[in-house]
Parts: C-alpha cells; structure tokens; sequence
C-alpha cells in the first residue's frame, strides 16, 4: 500500500465551501425551491446573442484565427480599451479623470480568479485583511486558505460602518497594523445583505486608508459585482472614483451577474505598480482567459447587445425582487419579531429573526425548511473564520435563480417551517 500523499500547508487550511451541501440539496432533490444558490436567472441568458456574436467570429476567417489564438495574460487589448470606456460612462468621467489608461486593465477568468490572484500577491500567513460582517463568504474561503487574519466590522443597510472601522483601526497594535494589508468591501448591493455602501462611507473609507497608509500602503479591494443589477436610487460613483491618483482602490467587476456566469469574465482596475505582479501570478495560473470569449465579449459591448440586455435584465431582477419582498410582508407577520433590509439592487435580500432563533445548520429551521421544500443560506456562513459571537438568528434569501411563481411559495413553505418552529 502506498504510503499517503504530503499536502501542502495552504491545502490543509483550504475546508469545503459551506455553500456546497446547500448547492448538492437543489441538485438532488428537484421539489426543493432554492432561495439558497446565488444563481442567475435561466431564462435571462443571452443564448441568442451569444449565438449571433459567435457566428459573426467563426465565419470569418480572419477574426476567427485571431480568436481561436492564445491570447495575452493581461487580456485582449480592445477589450481593456472597451471596458474602461464602459467604466468611464459608469462613473461620468474621462479615463484621464481616474488617472487610468487600458495598461490598468486586466482581464481574468471571473472576478473570483482576480480576488484570489491580488491575494496570492499581496497577503503572506497572518497578515490581517478587515472586511465587513457579514460579507461575501466565498472570499473568506481565500483569505483562510492564504492563512490570512481576517477581522470584520459591522455594517448596516448603507454598508460597512466605517465608525466602527475608524475604532477598530484606532485600536490595533504597531504590529498589527504593520501587517494589514487589506480592506475588502462589496461597494454595491452587497452578498449576503444587499447592502449599497453610502457615498459619505466610501470618501471616509478612503480617508482612512490614506492615513494609516504610513509604511506601507493598506489597499482597497473594491468588489463591484453586483453594480449594474440597481433597480431603485441613483448609480453611486464606486469608491474608485475618489482615488484619481490611482494608488489606493483595486476595483473588480464581472459579466457574470449583468450577462451570463458562463463565459467566466471578471476584470478589474488596477494601481500600476501592483499590475506587474498581478500578472506574473496570473501567467502562471494560465497564460491569460479564454480569448474566443474575451473576442465574444467585445462584440457585445461594441454592438450595443450588452447595454440592451442589462436594461432587460433589470426589470427582470426588479420584480422579482418585488415578489419576494411582497411575499414575506405577506406570510410572516410583524408579531414572529421578523425583519428584512430592502435591496436596491442586487440578488439578495438579509432577514434577521429574533435572537432565539437559530438559523444555523444545524438548527432546526434548516432542517424544517428542508422537509418543507425551501432552502435558505444560514446567516452564520456569512462572517469572518475564527470572528467570536456570530449571529445565530439570520438568513440570506436569493431571487436569483427561482422563477417569479417559485418565489412566492418558497417564501410560502419558509413561513411554515418558521411557524412551527416559533
């Protein structure tokens, strides 16, 4: 018998996403309607549009050679010039105004590759990254496995609250702060809260990374996968657009959630003199994204296909979350002491019980909810590994991947798991 294999330091701190038991009961049990998977929507897929821009690449010949060709690790160059030019009508601004040229733009497979590639280059064992709490879970899953010291701060509907940030910097030791490296933030309509942080939050944010950025400098991870999902209230500049020297805001966006998760596009803005490492990680990741979809991708936007399908896609998401938000003012009443934040954009809603609820995996409103054909994302999964006194009594609903009928009774069948567990 062979003796066993050695795994690596960062494969042992790598656990199973607590996402994928809630991903394998969808798959396995079909009557079950999932407020779980943050999903996009089947029917909003672009299959036509993909199909017609494909078409126009492979039958011609010269295009279709050029896209069938490695490509580059930073990403087809008429694609960073056309994604800063969708930036910059975003933000109302010139590219000269974000101090940002095409050679700031870099392309990976999904704004995950991204997050976990600026990580890898910027985060050694114990350093300390700040995030808010609750936050994106799956990237908590990154920081773990690089061995990173992640500490959260709280947050309400207007996003991470940057007082208790301010606080929270106040108080840690010269050594600690020697080793923090990161401030990870979710700008729009937030996974798991669908919080948007408020406009005066992003300039205090950035206020006070440029004051602690003594000896070196603390970098904003501005996450902006959900920003072009607004249903409701003005299109906030990103927290980007406050750093015109280009020096502090690392900006990631994604076609996965305004077009479709399958082509695996992510890009982001980079400070020039973190680009270099970037890319000499990502070349060693993979040479640089599939260029076929990178050319695909171009199309879209030049032809104006990606601006019509957002446009849809938001009236889509729009009411849906309308539906959801109707169905829990309609089946939970006010006395079971629940209440919900509403989004004004993005996929999810947060719902926060009283306090001798307990949401947890192991509690027994999973388990109820399950039997009756529901399921939800645990609030708990939603904060920092190792962070002491996690809320027990919080969800995360998803009107992402349900069908506008399926959402109504899903949040039907939740009530009647919630009734008898109250």
């Amino acid at each position: 018998m062979a003796p066993p294999i050695r795994f690596s330091q960062l494969s042992q701190r790598t656990g199973d996403p607590p996402i994928s038991y809630f991903m394998r009961q969808a798959v396995e049990n079909p009557n079950l309607i999932s407020l779980a998977a943050g999903l996009v929507d089947m029917e909003t897929l672009p299959v036509e549009e993909m199909r017609a821009s494909l078409d126009a690449l492979l039958t011609a010949p010269d295009r279709a050679q050029k896209a069938l060709q490695y490509g580059t690790t930073q990403g087809l160059l008429e694609l960073r010039q056309a994604l800063l030019r969708h930036l910059c009508r975003l933000e109302h601004c010139t590219p000269m105004e974000l101090n940002l040229t095409a050679d700031d733009v870099v392309i990976t497979t999904g704004s995950q590759q991204l997050l976990y590639i600026l990580s890898e280059a910027l985060l050694d064992p114990g350093d300390v990254v700040i995030t808010a709490a609750p936050s994106y879970f799956v990237y908590h899953g990154v920081l773990q496995s690089l061995g990173a010291r992640v500490l959260g701060v709280s947050g309400d509907e207007q996003g991470l609250n940057t007082q208790e940030l301010e606080k929270l910097l106040a108080r840690l030791t010269p050594s600690e702060l020697s080793r923090l490296k990161v401030i990870y933030v979710v700008s729009y309509y937030e996974n798991p809260t669908g919080a948007i942080l408020s406009v005066p939050r992003r300039q205090h944010l950035l206020e006070l990374v440029q004051r602690y950025s003594t000896e070196h400098r603390i970098l904003v991870v501005e996450d902006a996968a959900y920003r072009e999902l607004r249903y409701e209230g003005e299109d906030w500049p990103s927290i980007k657009r406050f750093d015109p020297n280009n020096e502090f805001v690392a900006l990631i966006m994604t076609f996965s959630k305004p077009w479709a998760p399958g082509i695996k596009i992510g890009y982001g803005f980079l400070p020039r003199d973190l680009m270099p490492a970037v890319l000499r990680i990502k070349g060693n990741h993979d040479f640089g994204s599939a260029n076929l979809v990178q050319h695909a991708m171009l199309e879209m936007l030049e032809s104006g296909a990606y601006a019509r399908h957002v446009q849809q896609l938001v009236a889509h998401y729009r009411r849906k979350r309308d539906v959801l938000l109707e169905a829990l003012a309609e089946f939970l009443p006010p006395s079971w002491g629940i209440t919900w934040w509403r989004p004004r954009g993005g996929l999810y809603v947060w719902v926060v019980g009283p306090k001798t609820f307990d949401t947890g995996p192991s509690g027994p409103l999973l388990q109820r909810a399950i039997q009756e054909g529901v399921l939800y994302v645990p609030g708990e999964f939603c904060y920092p590994p190792g962070m002491q006194h996690v809320p027990r009594h919080e969800m995360r609903l998803s009107f992402g991947l349900a069908k506008i009928d399926e959402l109504r009774e899903g949040v039907r069948r939740l009530a009647r798991a919630l009734a008898h567990c109250i």
